[in-house]
């Protein structure tokens, strides 16, 4: 069979695995073309793909290997894959291009994603790639990027289509047959009063399967969540979720129509927002495996410093009890027991109570609810993990003395774990700061120091080294 009798689902089996990824021996073959330079052969294999898969394939080539894989294919890199690749993989191939050609890129593209392309660009290249845009694409941009970061107005599109209410279907549809430079994307048409404010929304299904006649003001729906052009993104996807949303209305600060945003850059930040938070619990940073390895450094030093400190707040803790295991190893031996199960206990209650704080699900009016909740499920942790732990110490030891302490400091620690779990990042977003950056290392510190002193200092009181 002839390359020109291969069918997609044939190719799509001879480049996709089963998850839909781009297969080692594809790729390979792509950059072995690339490296023969045979562009021809190397187009030839990449022309077929998606744009989001020749994304991934610049993502999955080696970063000395992009620029000539770029220069092989570039009829084949439009606005579509740029719009689809990773943060990083697109920076460095955008640096590599003149501003006209940033420029024809963008153009080709909704606000919102040329906008992704363009914001983290040097402030001059960003200049340059603005001078190179029609007037009109490069008013929609400066609007946009006069937004802050992570807004609704970074993130919508000025491509709609709003009507005046006193339309009837019928002038709307001609207004859609007769306009070719109309957007082509949108499942709804705003209608908006003479000062552009957004008075409904209508379906297109509604539309269509309504007559002529009928003024779109009568068919049109009136109740809609309009989104302020200052929300925050992840506030955006709260309410895309709460309210099923396909795409809503976005209006500035006097209530006028600016744009509209649509489900599938929803889908895209509650992905992003789901993989921050979990990433700054840990102190990873963005955890992007594109991201230079100088920026993940310093991201990372800065947490494992503070870690640093917290750990050697805890082996203070140890040090007032030297006496008591210089005279009882066991002590030392069980010690970490302790502190480990309450570091893993406040970690649990600590992801969960992130989660609720991130879906509104944890609010000022139930937060003392969640305490008592936690305060409970800890306590039953706790004695439950305490007697397996008592039992355990006495079976391995026979000191019944022993198994009584570590049993209580696992309850006392299990409590502390399961409070601090919540209190500390309630606290912390009610002071304005992302509960998930910082929560871990307090809770972390908590545990440890409690987890030790609880143990040490039961320990010292029963007179186990005594």
């Amino acid at each position: 069979m002839s390359e020109s009798d291969t069918t997609p689902a044939e190719m799509d089996t001879a480049q996709l695995d089963e998850d839909d990824r781009l297969k080692p021996e594809f790729v390979n073959a792509v950059l072995d073309a690339v490296g023969d330079g045979n562009a021809e052969a190397a187009r030839a294999l990449v022309e077929p793909l998606h744009p989001a898969d020749i994304a991934d394939l610049f993502e999955l080539t080696p970063a000395d290997q992009r620029a000539d894989l770029a220069t092989a294919i570039t009829d084949l890199l439009d606005g579509d894959v740029f719009a689809e690749m990773n943060d990083y993989v697109r920076e460095t191939l955008i640096d590599a291009l003149d501003p006209a050609q940033v420029a024809d890129i963008a153009s080709e593209l909704d606000t919102d994603d040329a906008v992704a392309i363009i914001e983290d660009m040097e402030e001059d290249d960003q200049r340059a790639v603005l001078r190179a845009l029609d007037p009109d694409d490069r008013a929609a941009i400066e609007e946009a990027l006069s937004y802050p970061e992570e807004t609704a107005g970074r993130l919508m599109q000025r491509e709609l289509i709003a009507v005046p209410e006193h339309w009837t279907v019928g002038d709307v549809l001609d207004y859609l047959r007769g306009h070719e430079d109309l957007t082509t994307d949108f499942w709804e048409i705003f209608v908006v009063d003479p000062s552009h404010k957004p008075v409904g929304a209508c379906q297109l299904s509604w539309i269509m399967r309504t007559p002529r006649s009928i003024a779109i003001g009568d068919v049109m729906k009136r109740e809609q969540t309009l989104i302020p052009a200052d929300m925050d993104q992840e506030e955006v996807a709260l309410r895309f979720q709460k309210y099923a949303l396909i795409s809503a209305a976005v209006v500035d600060a006097s209530g006028r129509l600016v744009g509209m945003i649509t489900v599938d850059d929803v889908v895209h930040i509650i992905s992003q927002e789901a993989g921050e938070d979990i990433l700054r619990l840990s102190g990873a940073g963005e955890g992007d495996i594109n991201e230079p390895i100088v920026l993940t450094v310093r991201t990372r030093i800065t947490w494992l410093v503070v870690n640093l400190g917290t750990a050697m707040l805890a082996a203070s803790v140890v040090g007032l009890f030297q006496g008591e295991i210089a005279r009882l190893a066991l002590l030392a031996v069980l010690m970490p027991i302790v502190s480990g199960m309450g570091g893993n206990a406040g970690t649990q209650t600590l992801a969960v109570v992130v989660r609720a704080l991130a879906t509104n699900q944890l609010t000022s009016s139930n937060t003392q609810r969640m305490i008592l909740r936690e305060f409970r499920i800890a306590a039953a942790n706790g004695a439950m993990l305490g007697a397996l732990v008592g039992i355990g110490t006495y079976l391995a030891f026979g000191n019944a003395d022993l198994a009584l302490v570590i049993a209580l400091a696992m309850l006392l620690n299990n409590l502390v774990a399961g409070l601090s779990g919540v209190l500390v990042p309630v606290t912390l977003e009610r002071a304005g700061v992302d509960p998930a950056v910082s929560s871990a290392v307090f809770v972390t510190m908590m545990t440890d120091v409690m987890g030790f002193f609880s143990f040490l200092g039961l320990a010292a009181l029963w007179g186990l080294a005594g």
